[in-house]
């Protein structure tokens, strides 16, 4: 499963400073950026495919950057940003931050899954020299326990060993040992991956549907104007859900529900990224005109297959024109962040 709500882990390494870093600070973090992406995509674990910034701000306001690019592809467009944000210059009370979201794999049950943002490396530089890189990752595939709490030592066993590799990788690029970060409300970060949750204990039962699915809705929430009171259908149910497929060609981005008792809503597809946040909210207000027009949820689904996002945004998602059946929302919740 994929969270979207936080990482599942972070770990920390701290290279030599940079000298001069005045003098093309930001090139230099490009490549070691770059250098640490092909790591992960020589553990197998990245596809190379992702989004990029390059942020530069005065560390007294960060809130205002100096410089800022963001959503770049990998590439010329990201060289170019940091050429920019050279020519403004990393000078002392400065910090310049550079990211890579990037697509990966895992391995499950014999089959290989993707995920739009799998891992986030990240490295710093301040004014004065000092580096730091960071990698955060966002599946339980790397876990002797999933996020619901159930043991799967095949998936583990798959997937573990090249997260380890990477890091220990990681290590000899950048010539730091590893620091692990503090322990998440998914999992607990160790030099080699992750502790076994196993014996963890009940804060760590059912993280996914205790911490991830309400961040998830508080987050599609926000990408619609105004408040909620009265105007959407209800959002939990304990009966089956119908529900139908949003996609952007043969992309699936999440999935449109409704059940017998009026409730209705929007699964965001957890691996398909942030385009599943955008193109839901598209949806989630299509079912609210419906129910401030009087339609019952089982209707206002029905009259959304086969439609498509009238303004095209988000790839122009579409509404597939047939339904299918869980045995509840939270079957359905969990092929969310599964599938």
């Amino acid at each position: 499963m994929i969270t979207a709500a936080g990482p599942v882990g972070e770990w920390f390494w701290e290279p030599a400073p940079l000298v001069a870093p005045a003098d093309g600070g930001a090139l230099r973090a490009l490549e070691l950026l770059s250098n640490l992406a092909g790591v992960l995509a020589s553990c197998g674990l990245v596809t190379g495919e992702g989004a990029g910034s390059v942020v530069l701000a005065d560390r007294r306001v960060m809130g205002e950057p100096l410089f800022a690019r963001r959503d770049l592809p990998p590439g010329a467009g990201l060289v170019a940003a940091a050429e920019r944000a050279d020519a403004v210059g990393l000078l002392p009370g400065r910090l310049l931050r550079l990211s890579l979201a990037l697509a990966g794999e895992w391995r499950e049950a014999a089959a290989v899954r993707r995920g739009e943002r799998l891992f986030t490396l990240r490295v710093e530089v301040w004014g004065e020299g000092a580096v730091l890189v960071a990698l955060s990752a966002y599946a339980d595939a790397w876990l002797a326990v999933d996020l619901r709490g159930r043991p799967q030592p095949e998936v583990c066993g798959e997937n573990a060993p090249r997260l380890a590799a990477a890091l220990a990788r990681i290590c000899g690029a950048t010539g730091a040992p590893v620091d692990p970060g503090d322990p998440t409300r998914y999992a607990d970060p160790t030099a080699e991956g992750f502790a076994d949750q196993g014996e963890a204990g009940a804060e760590h039962d059912d993280a996914w549907g205790t911490f991830e699915v309400p961040a998830r809705w508080r987050r599609l929430m926000a990408l619609l104007p105004g408040g909620s009171d009265g105007r959407d259908y209800e959002s939990t149910t304990e009966l089956p859900v119908r529900y139908a497929r949003v996609r952007v060609g043969e992309r699936v981005l999440g999935f449109l529900w409704a059940s017998a008792d009026g409730a209705a809503g929007y699964e965001p597809r957890s691996a398909a990224g942030d385009a599943a946040f955008g193109a839901g909210a598209v949806w989630l207000a299509r079912l609210r005109s419906a129910r401030l027009r009087g339609l019952g949820a089982p209707e206002a689904l029905d009259g959304l297959l086969g439609a498509a996002a009238a303004d095209g945004r988000h790839g122009g998602s579409a509404v597939e024109d047939v339904t299918r059946e869980a045995a509840s929302l939270d079957v359905l919740e969990e092929l969310s962040g599964r599938s």
